[in-house]
């Protein structure tokens, strides 16, 4: 008993769908063969209407009474029956659009204004014409969020160094979400990070000071090095005397190469010593007898001095 009542109160839904089911697909039928009639009246007008042209990069999503007819349609040359079919174009190009720029807090609470570009394109007609309303507004609003999402996980020296790896982690979040809509992410660049003018400058002094402290200890290191260099030669010098003498001699050469200057060349008294001596043998000859045994008696020699001004002078 309560299986006779059970399908009597379920037979009747059947009916009711069924019913309403042959009425939508008579009226279908009923639309159809009036439109293909109206085609056959107003020939040859009517293909004008009739034959739709796709692009290559283009496919035609056909709606026929709202329903969805077949798949998509394109490249080439199709046929739509006037007042029936819908036809829908979408693009199968790559699209690029910029992400407004972002004001976003890092994870170090830094606030940075970034922008980037995406690109896209369509992959699945079908789904992007059904499933989303408007699949270029959707994408570039999630776009933005999804910007602020990944940047927000982020310290600002790895937004600053890793912007491949954001790119990256943006294009693999977007691809993820747009897939059901039929929309296929290709490539997400970070263009431009925009820091605030405090930080700026305060970056710009950090960098300043550290560049100095490295100077600092390469010019110490070449110091010392130079040091070393200096003491290996004055100890190659030092074992020849005529060595010190043509290097003072080539250091006189390097500055008389300069017209402007003036050199003043001090002799040394070592090559006065001849001349010193052959004046005191000339005051010896001339010298009487009781002078010379004075003088070997005393023994005295004569002392050669320079006096004040550089001039030679003998006691």
């Amino acid at each position: 008993m309560g299986f006779q009542l059970a399908e009597e109160s379920s037979v009747p839904g059947m009916v009711e769908g069924y019913k309403v089911g042959a009425m939508t697909r008579f009226v279908e039928v009923l639309a159809t063969i009036g439109s293909f009639l109206l085609v056959l009246v107003t020939l040859p007008f009517s293909l004008c209407f009739t034959f739709k042209v796709v692009q290559e990069y283009e496919r035609a999503v056909v709606f026929r009474m709202g329903r969805l007819k077949g798949g998509a349609y394109g490249p080439g040359t199709f046929f739509v029956m006037p007042c029936v079919d819908n036809c829908v174009r979408v693009d199968l190009r790559t699209v690029s659009f910029d992400v407004p720029p972002q004001e976003v807090l890092t994870k170090d609470s830094v606030t940075v204004s970034v922008d980037a570009v995406v690109y896209y394109r369509i992959k699945e007609p079908l789904n992007a014409v059904v499933k989303i309303a408007n699949y270029s507004h959707s994408t570039r609003l999630l776009a933005a969020s999804t910007l602020r999402t990944v940047l927000g996980t982020r310290n600002l020296a790895e937004i600053l160094s890793e912007r491949e790896t954001i790119s990256h982690t943006m294009q693999t979040s977007l691809d993820e979400a747009t897939d059901p809509w039929g929309v296929k992410v290709e490539r997400v660049e970070i263009k431009d990070v925009r820091l605030p003018v405090q930080l700026q400058r305060a970056m710009a002094t950090e960098a300043e000071a550290t560049r100095e402290a490295r100077a600092k200890v390469i010019a110490a290191e070449g110091e010392m090095l130079a040091s070393r260099a200096l003491k290996e030669a004055s100890d190659v010098i030092s074992m020849s005397p005529a060595a010190l003498q043509l290097r003072y001699l080539q250091t006189l050469s390097n500055i008389s190469v300069e017209k402007n200057s003036t050199i003043i060349f001090p002799l040394p008294v070592e090559f006065l010593t001849p001349f010193f001596n052959a004046t005191g043998n000339q005051d010896a000859s001339r010298a009487s007898p009781e002078q010379l045994a004075a003088a070997k008696q005393s023994k005295i020699q004569p002392d050669i001095h320079l006096n004040v001004d550089g001039s030679l002078a003998s006691k």
